[in-house]
């Protein structure tokens, strides 16, 4: 009974994130040290950082910085999306970027085709024959 009622509270589930969390942090070894983070997986770190806090996948996100060696304070969101060459309107500043940016890849770049339930977010000068390829073999921005 105690467990029904715990998970139909979703108490459970935030519980089972936080063991595993926990149990994450107590395994980790601190004395082998973590290789340094590309530019690339900063910003890529940074943008699942974001969607994680926002949906408060909060034991996710800690696992994630933790395991990363992402740094505790996030990055400035508008140092992302400059660094993402991304131009914002107000509505896409509600929610995290990775949305936008899943949206624009959605609907093929078509700002008029995207729903009002999604942000609107113009990617510059991003071309989508990037999206596949090794980052070493990408038009540099």
């Amino acid at each position: 009974v105690l467990r029904d009622t715990l998970e139909k509270r979703g108490a459970l589930g935030q519980i089972k994130a936080r063991i595993r969390a926990e149990v994450f942090n107590a395994l980790d070894d601190q004395s082998e040290p973590r290789p340094p983070l590309s530019h690339e997986n900063l910003l890529i770190n940074e943008l699942i950082r974001e969607y994680l806090e926002y949906n408060k996948y909060k034991y996710a996100a800690s696992v994630l910085t933790a395991e990363s060696g992402q740094p505790e304070v996030p990055l400035d969101r508008q140092f992302l999306a400059k660094e993402l060459n991304i131009v914002e309107d107000a509505n896409g500043k509600s929610v995290p970027l990775l949305y936008g940016i899943i949206s624009y890849f959605l609907h093929g770049g078509k700002e008029e085709s995207i729903q009002n339930t999604l942000p609107k977010v113009s990617l510059l000068n991003y071309p989508k024959q990037n999206l596949g390829k090794a980052p070493t073999e990408r038009n540099q921005k």
